[in-house]
């Protein structure tokens, strides 16, 4: 049952139960939980075999991992989804007209909307990409919009992932996890598919082609190999796409185009999918001693020669401090107010920002500016003394670095464990693909949970599990 003060997605506040639960309450009240715990150990022996991995990193050596996977569908209701893609398309086509802006005239500074510092001191703006217009005139090709639910009809964007948004892979899996387990809450629950993921990806992307292709685009998945923590993914996106799968090491420059290694020779890619940061792309227009990117890429994509998926720079849109400037964008470029709301954020480089912050810190959640994952932050309420003063230290330090946020009551969703249905606290990541034809919200996404009572930590870094999440039909 639920906590009044928090907002449960299968009870309410109030206890009773909400109706995109019905099904599953009355499938669940007749089922034996001794069938339900060999289910969650199947469950668990088939993301081992499917080999569904991730690293974790911060210790003396990566580990793998199996990223807990929890059998309690989210489920949510086909009108409340539909209220969330509006504010997500909204959302999305913002970030791109501010990344078109910002590369181009930056009307938004010109304006007054947008701090001129906020750009020029920001690495995650990249100078080479002014004036350099994406086919198509699309940045963010696959967006992630980490989202919170507090109440009944309030949602919040806690974060934007305009760069490499992962997590899709899991997504899938947890369908195809419970339609093999579970057949008969699918005959009883009209849910939304989300098979279709890989080949709604691939047409997007070759909608993106560049000028140069010729005939159908050759698209490919740039990985920095077996290492990276999300080269599972990497790898099976390229399967399911039927898209090469690519290491640095396999392209060149050719003729100006960049060419993959193939067995009859090099052939040229029109479309790359890159899974690599800014800083690795290209050594000779970035990080001179990357041994991931590709010599001269930038030089092929600047004169119209490939696609690059997101585009180069892409990153100023997610950054944090950025984040904190969303609803004036949205509405410098859409002329509409949010659909969607951020959640309050002081500005730490800013003094009187940065004062209240430090007079808070024990009630506020701190984040890096540049940071993901769930690492280098601090969660005010469930920090000891010793941790908010050792942070204190390091916010006084660089105070530019780091932005402030109330701790929300994020909604919980039960999971199943040895007490039965127990509440945990959970957020999304909706998945959306951009191309000159439209963009395309997959309809559910990936639902983290925190599998510890009381944490609102869901990052799989940090102990974090996920779960299915249902869109029901109308």
């Amino acid at each position: 049952m639920s906590d009044d003060k928090i907002f449960d997605e299968m009870w309410g506040r109030d206890g009773l139960l909400r109706d995109p639960y019905s099904e599953f309450q009355s499938w669940f009240d007749a089922e034996d939980n001794a069938r339900l715990k060999a289910k969650q150990r199947e469950a668990d022996e088939l993301f081992r075999l499917s080999g569904i991995t991730f690293n974790v990193y911060g210790r003396e050596e990566a580990e793998e991992r199996l990223i807990p996977f929890d059998i309690v569908p989210r489920i949510i209701a086909a009108r409340e989804w539909q209220k969330l893609c509006r504010g997500i398309e909204q959302r999305v086509r913002a970030i791109n007209a501010f990344l078109n802006d910002i590369y181009g005239r930056q009307e938004i500074i010109k304006a007054g909307r947008l701090p001129a510092e906020m750009i020029a001191k920001n690495e995650a703006f990249l100078p080479q990409m002014i004036g350099v217009h994406p086919p198509g005139g699309v940045y963010t090709h696959i967006v992630g919009i980490d989202l919170v639910r507090t109440d009944d009809n309030q949602f919040y964007v806690l974060e934007d992932n305009a760069r490499t948004p992962s997590g899709v892979s899991y997504m899938l899996e947890n369908r195809e996890t419970m339609l093999h387990m579970f057949p008969e809450l699918f005959a009883r629950n009209r849910v939304q598919q989300v098979a279709t993921y890989p080949a709604d990806l691939r047409r997007s992307l070759a909608a993106c082609a560049p000028p140069a292709a010729d005939g159908p685009p050759t698209v490919a998945v740039l990985t920095p190999g077996i290492y990276n923590s999300a080269y599972f993914e990497h790898s099976f996106l390229a399967d399911q796409m039927g898209a090469e799968l690519v290491e640095g090491h396999d392209l060149r420059v050719i003729d100006g185009r960049v060419a993959m290694r193939t067995t009859r020779g090099y052939q040229p890619i029109d479309v790359l999918y890159r899974r690599i940061d800014d800083d690795f792309l290209d050594p000779l227009n970035f990080n001179p001693e990357s041994q991931l990117g590709v010599p001269g890429i930038m030089d092929v994509y600047r004169a119209g020669g490939i696609t690059i998926a997101n585009a180069p720079g892409a990153g100023i849109a997610d950054d944090k401090a950025i984040y904190s400037y969303m609803p004036e964008i949205v509405e410098f470029y859409t002329g509409e107010r949010p659909l969607l709301k951020n959640v309050p954020t002081w500005r730490c480089s800013e003094k009187e920002s940065l004062q209240y912050v430090l007079d808070n810190l024990s009630d506020l959640v701190v984040k890096e500016v540049h940071g993901s994952g769930g690492y280098g932050m601090l969660i005010g309420p469930t920090a000891s003394k010793k941790e908010i003063a050792a942070f204190r230290k390091k916010l006084q330090a660089r105070p530019g670095n780091y932005i402030a946020q109330p701790t929300l009551s994020l909604s919980t969703v039960p999971i199943f464990n040895r007490a039965g249905l127990t509440p945990r606290h959970v957020d999304l990541r909706p998945f959306v693909l951009v191309s000159p034809d439209g963009i395309n919200i997959t309809p559910g996404g990936l639902t983290r949970v925190a599998l510890k009572k009381g944490s609102l930590v869901v990052n799989s870094s940090q102990g974090g599990g996920t779960k299915d999440t249902w869109v029901l039909e109308d």
